[in-house]
């Protein structure tokens, strides 16, 4: 999971944003009227996003009686997804805010649509607060679904307030089989508590990035195959292990939890592997 930027959108001028083009006077009138319920519900999103507490948000079937869930899908989907519409500007540059266009929730996959971390199905009142609207994969938002963490240990990870990137916790085993593949896991760092190791845990079972990894693995794997054929049969087993370890080093420079780091330090360290189980196809 990699960090984003918090938005610095306020949800109250977001909101009027998007409602800003709802011709329907009397529409109009009853959204303006719930504002209120949406800026003192994304105030608590915040705090309970910050502590790991979002689990004990209570899902609602509408806002005070006054507007509807669907009523609310509507702005979110005609007053800001909706090309043109009122809202769009702030759905781009949410779109916008990962690095390289990448999927934060996987690390991997192309940004393509914004999810709603709480589901706007149950939590309308979240539906176009930008703290809630996180840039992600198309494969990412399928995963999530509209399920409803129950406790601390079933939410995954969000993007704007958990940050795991400094702590290495990807880990990497090498199948000595033919032809050779990985398979990847969680090791948490020992100074983790369980909750968030759990979290952590969940967040990869949920969107999995074990097999999702393993698969980029096998292409790298196959690719990188003749580059360790010519250093073993000119020099040596160490050779190979050498040059593993300088790609594991230059992946870890620039993200030490990607899976091609853990990928190289498993490799590095398969004594079986670098004595020729790459020769293995």
């Amino acid at each position: 999971m990699r960090k984003l930027d918090m938005p610095a959108e306020d949800a109250g001028q977001v909101f009027r944003m998007c409602i800003g083009g709802v011709r329907n006077a009397a529409l109009r009138r009853r959204l303006a009227s719930v504002e209120a319920n949406i800026v003192a519900d994304a105030n608590a999103f915040r705090y309970a996003a910050s502590t790991a507490m979002l689990h004990t948000m209570l899902p609602e079937e509408d806002i005070a009686g006054i507007v509807s869930k669907s009523e609310m899908s509507d702005v979110y989907t005609q007053r800001m997804a909706k090309k043109g519409s009122s809202g769009r500007p702030i759905y781009d540059k949410l779109l916008a805010a990962p690095a390289h266009g990448r999927c934060p929730l996987c690390g991997q996959r192309t940004v393509s649509t914004l999810d709603h971390h709480l589901p706007k199905a149950h939590y309308p009142t979240l539906a176009v607060v930008p703290i809630n609207l996180i840039p992600t994969c198309a494969d990412c938002n399928r995963a999530k679904t509209d399920a409803i963490a129950q406790t601390r240990e079933e939410q995954t990870l969000h993007p704007y307030f958990d940050n795991i990137e400094n702590d290495s916790w990807l880990e990497a085993d090498v199948i000595e089989d033919v032809p050779a593949s990985l398979r990847f896991c969680v090791s948490p760092p020992v100074d983790w508590d369980e909750s968030k190791a759990a979290r952590v845990r969940h967040h990869f079972k949920v969107f999995k990035l074990a097999a999702l990894y393993a698969s980029h693995a096998a292409e790298e794997l196959a690719g990188m195959r003749y580059r360790l054929k010519k250093l073993f049969d000119e020099a040596d087993a160490e050779a190979v292990v050498e040059h593993l370890w300088e790609e594991a080093e230059s992946r870890a420079a620039i993200n030490v939890n990607s899976w091609q780091t853990a990928m190289y330090r498993a490799l590095a360290s398969s004594n079986w592997y670098c004595n020729g189980g790459f020769r293995l196809a």
